[in-house]
């Protein structure tokens, strides 16, 4: 590992942009749960195994019509947990890596951890939207607002909502978050379509750098940051893959690095202040 290790950190150091890619996994040192499969969803929400509910289930938008209780309470204590939850040091050291050079964010975390350590909200492409931003159920129109100021109060013996939920602006109806969920024909893509075409622009205009590639905590099953991370890094195999259980890199196209975010990330950060 040690020699993965140096040779990533003389990556970076030789680098003049970075295009940081994460999925679930970025979240994880943050106590943060990435829904790796029943077991690992129902640790985190106990009352949903007791009722046999499953991860794909419950994030379908078909309960917001059904069953908005059941569909509030799961994405209001999400949201809760995310405005509390504090970022690891990880991001922190992305952070200052993006203070040096150029960078932008891809991620399919919904969670906003990227903004709260500080990173633009200009810069980070949510593409599975954001659970910090509403939309109309039906939707009425392509329009999305903010989540600021909105409290869903939550039985935590049932796991449901309780007392008034959020509603739709412009219509009345109810609102649930901007987030693309399983069998979804409903969400609003605007807001993330506008960051996927900035993206697109900041690439084409750093093309004559040396773009260097971080992809952190995404895995196979759902593989869209995994897409985006080796094409961005296609050209060049400028890619560094940190993923403690799927590390493997394509041909050579990449160095692979079998740990955790923020272990992998301070080493890294070490050896560039060394």
């Amino acid at each position: 590992m040690t020699a993965e290790l140096d040779r990533a950190a003389e990556l970076l150091a030789g680098a003049d942009a970075l295009l940081i890619c994460a999925g679930a996994g970025m979240g994880v040192d943050s106590n943060l749960p990435d829904f790796r499969g029943d077991e690992g969803f129902w640790r985190a929400y106990p009352p949903y195994e007791r009722l046999g509910l499953r991860f794909v289930e419950l994030a379908d938008p078909v309960h917001f019509a059904q069953d908005p209780e059941l569909a509030w309470g799961f994405y209001g204590h999400r949201l809760a947990l995310y405005r509390t939850t504090v970022p690891h040091d990880g991001f922190t050291v992305l952070a200052k890596w993006a203070a040096r050079v150029p960078t932008r964010v891809f991620t399919s975390n919904v969670d906003g951890q990227f903004q709260r350590a500080g990173f633009p909200p200009e810069h980070v492409t949510e593409v599975h939207g954001s659970i910090h931003h509403l939309q109309c159920l039906h939707p009425c129109q392509t329009a999305t607002w903010p989540a600021d100021g909105l409290d869903v109060e939550v039985d935590p013996a049932t796991m449901r909502a309780v007392g008034p939920l959020p509603r739709c602006p412009h219509c009345g109806s109810l609102a649930r978050p901007n987030i693309l969920m399983f069998g979804d024909t409903a969400w609003v893509p605007d807001r993330t379509r506008q960051r996927l075409d900035a993206l697109t622009a900041w690439r084409r205009a750093t093309r004559s750098r040396a773009l260097a590639v971080v992809e952190i905590g995404a895995g196979t099953a759902v593989p869209t940051v995994r897409r985006q991370a080796e094409l961005a890094s296609a050209a060049t195999g400028a890619l560094i893959r940190i993923n403690p259980r799927e590390p493997a890199v394509r041909h050579g196209r990449g160095i692979p690095l079998a740990m955790g975010a923020l272990a992998a990330l301070s080493q890294l950060d070490a050896r560039l202040a060394g």
